[in-house]
């Protein structure tokens, strides 16, 4: 059983590169939340996870200050710590259904808002949840005789949810993320040094028709600078776009106009996903479009899954770092028995959660259309600090740490060790715990 009676807390603030622009807004900083639990036989588990406050919950974005809103985000993450202490789970998928109700209702009174985003209470569940995943693998590997005959992190994932996770893919395809002003001259080296499948953020602010043509024009001239790149790993030698509207268009039309536009241009075809085009409140069939919509924002529970599938929604966009492992495994679960495929995204992460994105992934069915699974990651394309980042990973000098080529290169040592996620010290941010 999960249980442990002494916890701390602390954030670390890291600066990008350069303001981050979706959802018609940006953010300047990311603020790393720091979740270290103790037993009462002295086993710690030290876990992170990042705020993402424009990403869960653009009302309450846009309610604080930016620094507000990870104050609350950092305020309701020691929370969840404190009403995990001294409790008994028997993983942490039990843990969090059990607390989510509670720091639920709490996120209603720190942000004043009683129509609160799940999204943003599990966005705060990450690093208790990670730390409890670590803390779970660190006692199996003190139970005497336990056997490992797939690497510690799918022996510690629940045997109902097991099924899902059956895979140990050799490459993933990394993704890295196109947002409103990144220059089109960056995303053309990206794909010179071998990035074939891009994720572009679409819904750009302003009204619906303001974002529609600045939408329109974006896409117009990236796939001007791009139609004509080809590569190995695609059956029709061409780029993969997936777009992703974070909920900002209003209705069909709108989204249909963008996708005629799309086919205008040429660029349809090369249009394997469209994420996310409508809010939670939205719930549109997308069974007719031409593209294969998936859902992300809106999913926060199995009864969600269900519901997007049944209006069409062709893929599920997972983010153990944006909305738990926990609630990812129940839903990736849930997606192989219903025969939709599943992916993992990014919420701007920094190298050590970047591992956790990558071995979930790692356990993934392929991509459809290709072989191998994807992970959208784009951390090193804002952080100020990655190689330093970088340099703190625990098995630093990996070969499979960062891409080759736009690909995860997976090895065995890479799986024995699941990517260095469950190692006793976390470097850097296990020296920020201790002086708490």
């Amino acid at each position: 059983m999960l249980c442990y009676n002494r916890y701390r807390f602390a954030i670390e603030r890291e600066p990008l590169l350069r303001p981050f622009h979706f959802k018609g807004g940006y953010f300047t900083e990311k603020w790393i939340n720091i979740t270290s639990l103790e037993t009462d036989k002295g086993i710690r588990a030290t876990a992170i996870g990042g705020s993402a406050v424009l990403w869960s919950d653009p009302e309450v974005f846009f309610s604080f200050s930016e620094t507000g809103g990870n104050v609350v985000m950092a305020a309701m993450a020691e929370h969840a710590a404190q009403l995990a202490r001294n409790c008994a789970f028997k993983d942490p998928v039990v843990a969090l259904q059990a607390i989510f109700p509670e720091q639920h209702k709490y996120g209603f009174r720190i942000t004043g808002r009683s129509n609160l985003s799940k999204t943003f209470t599990l966005n705060t569940l990450v690093s208790l949840d990670l730390a409890l995943w670590k803390l779970l693998a660190l006692e199996k590997a003190l139970e005497k005789g336990s056997e490992r005959n797939s690497g510690p992190f799918f022996d510690c994932i629940p045997e109902l949810f097991a099924p899902a996770f059956d895979k140990r893919q050799e490459k993933l395809a990394h993704v890295p993320l196109i947002t409103y002003n990144v220059p089109i001259t960056e995303v053309i080296d990206l794909v010179d040094r071998g990035h074939f499948f891009l994720k572009i953020k679409i819904g750009q602010q302003g009204n619906c028709e303001e974002m529609l043509a600045k939408d329109m024009d974006r896409i117009s001239a990236l796939h001007a600078a791009l139609k004509d790149k080809i590569t190995e790993h695609t059956k029709n030698g061409k780029l993969c776009y997936y777009l992703d509207a974070n909920g900002r268009y209003p209705d069909k039309d709108s989204l249909w106009r963008l996708l005629e536009h799309a086919e205008k241009i040429g660029m349809l075809e090369q249009i394997v996903l469209l994420e996310e085009p409508f809010d939670y409140e939205n719930r549109i069939d997308v069974s007719d479009f031409p593209v294969r919509v998936a859902a992300d924002e809106t999913l926060h529970s199995i009864d969600d899954v269900k519901e997007r599938i049944d209006l069409g929604y062709g893929a599920l966009a997972l983010k153990p770092a944006g909305k738990t492992l926990s609630l990812s495994i129940m839903m990736a679960a849930e997606a192989k028995k219903l025969g939709v495929p599943v992916f993992i995204a990014d919420s701007a992460c920094v190298p050590l959660i970047v591992e956790w994105n990558k071995i979930t992934a790692a356990h993934l069915a392929s991509f459809p259309g290709l072989n191998m699974g994807i992970l959208e990651s784009n951390g090193a394309q804002n952080y100020c600090r990655w190689q330093a980042l970088i340099e703190d990973h625990p098995l630093c000098g990996s070969p499979w740490i960062e891409p080759q080529q736009g690909i995860y290169r997976l090895d065995s040592t890479f799986f024995e060790s699941s990517g260095g996620i469950f190692n006793i010290s976390t470097g850097h941010y296990d020296k920020i715990i201790q002086n708490c």
